[in-house]
């Protein structure tokens, strides 16, 4: 009897222990993480992280000590270049470069910006430093901010935020392809700002001119839910000369469309494909309303203002650690590139570090347009 009872509760004890290590491992980080990236190979139109995320870090140069984030991206003579904004002690946002043979491993980055916006700000000199908790934009507080880059019949053209006395302007800088190569930043023409008075930020232009003009897509948000806002101009530096509607997102009432209720922004420039322009856009849902997520459309090749297709779920969401990580909860997309036959998507995470995802162009574009999921097949990049 006794050695039946002492049996009796090794076997239960055992088996205690077996269901915790079952629970433990179920509930660990690593076995989450897996599940997550699972269920969205099955279920979501997702794109695919690189091992090596974070691809760029801030570093120990002083103007890029707190933060590297939100960076510009474009093939040039074929190699990846970013163009990022960088943060340093002093609180200022000023921009960076890096570049890359294959899109993943950045080989070459610069020790000094490549863009210092020239701002003043009456600000106290005191309060003139990096901080997150009294500057809500990235823990900066003046400088340029959230570059977007295109190339276009031989010069590169980056537009970016300038923030100054708390005001936001949409400003567009530029250089021949011959002196970005060459890194002669000193020969940026501009800056040229291209918006009105008030509250502008994330222009992008498209990546070639349309009859022969700039198209300048100003605002994602148009007289109708299928609709965004372009701007047709000759000549950049005339621009905010010019009267048209570009709704400020932070005043504009929520309102349910696709898996948002909220819409920031476009990220990167429009990505030209055979069956439409490919834009990646910044919102919010209504279950976590605080995160920023990267959701996909595309516009019309022959009317651009026209949106034919929506995901109908975000592309990427802010689920790893990096990207929680600094301000939580957010994934901010400012460069693309299509090298072969998939798409690269360049995001900042958590407002401090540079990311890279990607997935397979053709079966992206598949599933916004049969309005629904497909096999994206992605694979993991690391870098070698």
């Amino acid at each position: 009897m006794t050695f039946l009872f002492i049996v009796n509760w090794l076997a239960l004890l055992l088996s205690l222990f077996v269901v915790g290590c079952i629970l433990g491992a179920a509930f660990s980080r690593p076995f989450r993480r897996t599940v997550v990236e699972v269920v969205r190979r099955v279920t979501g139109v997702k794109l695919a992280r690189s091992l090596g995320n974070p691809i760029i870090r801030p570093d120990k140069h002083l103007w890029q000590t707190e933060a590297v984030f939100n960076p510009a991206a474009a093939i040039v003579a074929g190699r990846t270049h970013l163009i990022y904004r960088a943060i340093g002690h002093d609180g200022v946002s000023r921009l960076g470069y890096a570049s890359s043979p294959d899109g993943i491993a950045f080989d070459e980055r610069l020790p000094y910006p490549v863009y210092v916006a020239v701002t003043s700000s009456s600000l106290p000199n005191h309060l003139r430093r990096y901080s997150p908790v009294m500057y809500g934009s990235g823990g900066s507080w003046g400088g340029c901010e959230d570059p977007r880059m295109v190339l276009i019949e031989g010069r590169v053209y980056v537009t970016f935020n300038m923030f100054e006395n708390w005001a936001l302007r949409v400003a567009v800088i530029s250089i021949s392809e011959e002196d970005f190569l060459a890194k002669r930043f000193y020969k940026w023409e501009g800056p040229y700002v291209l918006s009105h008075s008030g509250r502008d930020k994330n222009w992008v232009l498209f990546p070639e001119k349309m009859r022969g003009k700039f198209a300048v897509l100003h605002s994602i948000i148009g007289d109708t839910d299928d609709r965004v806002r372009i701007e047709y101009v000759d000549d950049l530096s005339t621009m905010r000369e010019r009267q048209f509607v570009s709704p400020d997102p932070q005043k504009v009432p929520d309102k349910p469309i696709a898996w948002h209720v909220h819409v920031r922004s476009a990220g990167p420039p429009p990505l030209k494909t055979s069956r439409g322009w490919l834009v990646f856009y910044q919102a919010n849902d209504a279950k976590e309303w605080q995160k920023y997520k990267v959701g996909a459309m595309l516009l019309d090749l022959d009317d651009p203002t026209k949106i034919i297709a929506r995901a109908h779920a975000p592309v990427l969401e802010p689920d790893f650690h990096y990207e929680n990580t600094g301000k939580p909860g957010i994934v901010y997309a400012c460069g693309a590139t299509i090298q072969g036959d998939h798409l690269y998507l360049y995001y900042g995470g958590a407002d401090k570090v540079i990311c890279v995802a990607t997935a397979h162009l053709e079966r992206l574009v598949d599933s916004l347009l049969k309005g629904k999921d497909a096999d994206l097949e992605p694979e993991p990049l690391v870098a070698p």
